[in-house]
């Protein structure tokens, strides 16, 4: 159960980062705002990612979860996020490189669990 509240958490806070780092990159969004707005508006998105991502951390440590899995996990979330966010908000086209990565990061996921896969 900690397991897929930390998950929960880190899908949330990867929405607010994602939203934070590329949101203004959609075009006619912050064309005209100094970039200095577009800082502080950013950090402002973050304080948010950072209200789940700290505790999705910390009870994902608590239930058992190394941190190298917890960067694997929150690696495929970022993916899992960011594609449809990128294709869908920000307009760009789809590409294979996408579903590549994501493989790639598969198969890290696959690495980063070897030694508990194997175990069980």
């Amino acid at each position: 159960m900690k397991v897929l509240l930390t998950i929960g958490l880190l899908v949330m806070s990867n929405m607010f980062m994602t939203f934070a780092w590329y949101g203004h990159l959609k075009k006619g969004s912050g064309d005209a705002k100094p970039l200095f707005w577009i800082i502080l508006l950013s950090w402002g998105v973050a304080f948010f990612e950072y209200c789940f991502m700290i505790p999705a951390n910390r009870i994902g440590a608590e239930s058992g979860l190394s941190v190298a899995q917890l960067k694997i996990i929150q690696e495929v979330i970022t993916l899992s996020v960011f594609v449809p966010f990128a294709l869908l908000y920000l307009g760009e086209q789809w590409r294979w490189d996408y579903l590549w990565a994501f493989l790639c990061i598969m198969g890290a996921v696959f690495f980063v669990n070897r030694q508990y896969l194997m175990n069980s």
